[in-house]
């Protein structure tokens, strides 16, 4: 019985750790720009090759 109580302790100190995680990113404006990543590919101007050419 006393490892099913070190267990669920351990899983709440994850989980809240998972939580002041997802809060900070938040925070900080990391879930902010969730249409550009989605259309970036389709606006893309030059093909991989040309820009490895270019350098």
């Amino acid at each position: 019985m006393k490892i099913m109580f070190l267990l669920i302790g351990c899983s709440m100190l994850m989980a809240i750790g998972f939580l002041i995680a997802f809060i900070w990113s938040v925070r900080n404006g990391q879930m902010e720009d969730d249409y550009t990543p989605s259309v970036r590919i389709l606006f893309d101007d030059k093909p991989v090759k040309e820009e490895a050419e270019e350098k």
